[in-house]
């Protein structure tokens, strides 16, 4: 299979589970409800993010939803420049699917769906953990040379 659809495939399997457990969320819980699934150390919390960064700079969601229209722009223009290699095109395409999963509950929502809560971190959602995988990831691919 060529890395292209490789990639394809893998972005679409992390969009779809990114926004199917989003929905999961919103439909079975209450903003703030908290489920223990290990008590004390991992917790599903319903937490409607209206900032960025571990919920700092709320109430700028407008602002949000143009920075990544602005990064995902960013990001296409210059797809051609980055290297070809399939890690370097994996860790694009895991900032890529974070940033639209976050924009689209941004868009429809004017908040962001989170609710992983491992209790000695802010709470956050599979979207953040794909940005945060790719850039560092990004980040490491160039220094690495």
């Amino acid at each position: 299979m060529k890395n292209s659809k490789r990639l394809l495939i893998i972005g679409i399997a992390l969009f779809v589970l990114d926004q199917l457990s989003k929905y999961i969320v919103r439909i079975k819980m209450q903003p703030s409800q908290s489920v223990p699934i290990i008590n004390g150390i991992f917790h599903i919390t319903f937490v409607q993010n209206t900032g960025a960064l571990f919920g700092m700079f709320k109430g700028f969601n407008f602002v949000f939803i143009w920075l990544t229209i602005i990064a995902l722009g960013f990001i296409m223009l210059y797809w051609d420049k980055f290297p070809k290699k399939f890690v370097v095109r994996l860790f694009l395409v895991l900032i890529v699917v974070g940033l639209i999963g976050n924009l689209i509950d941004r868009i429809f929502f004017g908040y962001v769906i989170d609710f992983l809560d491992f209790r000695i971190w802010p709470v956050f959602n599979l979207a953040d953990s794909l940005v945060s995988a790719g850039v560092v990831g990004l980040i490491f691919s160039y220094v690495k040379k």
